[in-house]
């Protein structure tokens, strides 16, 4: 693996934000759900050139710190294209609660199943996985899934919140499985699995 990922464990709902990078220092942000003065911190530590940033979906805790962040390094934020009414409507939401009179987050760039990220010379290729979101993603980097709020480590989503639907996910849940068994699995909450480990034991695929 020519790249390394760093995990950050941030806000009150301990999302993971990944930022991964080459051997140049290029980097790639994945959910900057909150602290945006950390993940701003760990990018400087480690000399980073960020180039893009990467929602897999669009609940609050892993778009929390997208405008900061986005504006401190100058760059665009992918996110599905089933997903962006609920960014702006979520983020509306969360304004209007702290009385803020600032417009709807928007993504830069809409994705879909299927599309590649470049990241110099590789991709993360967009795997369309509805269920927790009508427009959740995860990314595919060489062996590496990132895998949002879709699989966990022995689970997956919760589908009760708007948009979320039990059937839609299990559906996404079985795309996954027909990944490579040493894909590794990097989720939006929790610890790391793969899934060789997630067909054997995930109940949910029971």
């Amino acid at each position: 693996m020519d790249f390394k990922i760093l995990r950050l464990i941030l806000g009150d709902y301990q999302v993971n934000c990944y930022i991964v990078f080459d051997e140049e220092n290029n980097a790639v942000i994945i959910d900057p759900g909150a602290e945006a003065n950390k993940i701003i911190k760990a990018v400087k530590e480690h000399n980073l050139n960020v180039k893009y940033i990467i929602l897999t979906h669009a609940h609050p805790d892993h778009f929390g710190a997208l405008d900061e962040v986005r504006r401190e390094f100058k760059v665009k934020a992918y996110l599905s294209e089933d997903d962006s009414e609920m960014l702006a409507n979520r983020s509306s939401q969360i304004n209007g609660m702290l009385g803020l009179d600032t417009p709807p987050l928007k993504a830069d760039i809409l994705v879909n199943d299927g599309d590649l990220i470049e990241f110099r010379d590789k991709n993360f290729k967009v795997i369309a996985t509805p269920g927790h979101t009508p427009g959740g993603i995860c990314l595919l980097l060489d062996n590496v899934l990132f895998s949002g709020d879709t699989l966990f480590y022995g689970s997956i989503g919760r589908t009760d919140l708007p948009g979320g639907d039990y059937d839609t996910i299990i559906k996404s849940l079985h795309k996954l499985m027909e990944l490579d068994k040493d894909t590794i699995v990097l989720p939006g909450h929790g610890s790391e699995t793969n899934i060789e480990f997630e067909r054997a034991n995930n109940p949910f695929l029971k």
